[in-house]
């Protein structure tokens, strides 16, 4: 069977913070540098000194170095806040083989749903499934970084 007839599971993480949504929304993009684990997730071996999300469909989302140097995450593909974005996910790696990523959030109660989908594992062919196996635990930890900001 070939590998575009072989299709993965996405990796889908539901959490609800104690929070607007608009806020929610600009913590998980714009604050991003504030929370992300960089010491676990980065790209780049030199101090990161910032991590960019340009807000705007076409926008790039990156980590800056101490150098000046940069390396780019992704490219920002939908952008609707405080609702959703989305945008293909290649941290390091060929952008023609992106995944694709996407986060919702919606006000639930007194807080906001945070919905975070990453589908698109079958571009990477034989690493598919263990890049997504490897992305289902680290948007574990990755969330958890989030949600203590919000705290």
């Amino acid at each position: 069977m070939s590998n575009t007839q072989t299709v993965v599971e996405p990796v889908h993480k539901t959490l609800v913070v104690d929070c607007s949504q608009e806020r929610a929304f600009e913590v998980f993009t714009r604050e991003i540098g504030t929370w992300w684990p960089l010491d676990k997730y980065s790209i780049g071996d030199t101090k990161i000194t910032e991590v960019v999300f340009e807000e705007a469909a076409g926008g790039r989302v990156f980590e800056r170095h101490e150098d000046g140097s940069e390396d780019d995450w992704g490219k920002v593909l939908a952008w609707d806040p405080p609702s959703s974005f989305a945008m293909a996910w290649s941290p390091g790696s060929d952008p023609q083989k992106a995944t694709h990523l996407e986060v919702r959030f919606a006000a639930e109660g007194d807080g906001t749903r945070v919905d975070l989908v990453h589908t698109g594992w079958e571009i990477l062919a034989e690493r598919a499934e263990e890049s997504r196996n490897g992305y289902n635990g680290g948007w574990e930890t990755v969330l958890e970084y989030y949600t203590r900001k919000l705290s």
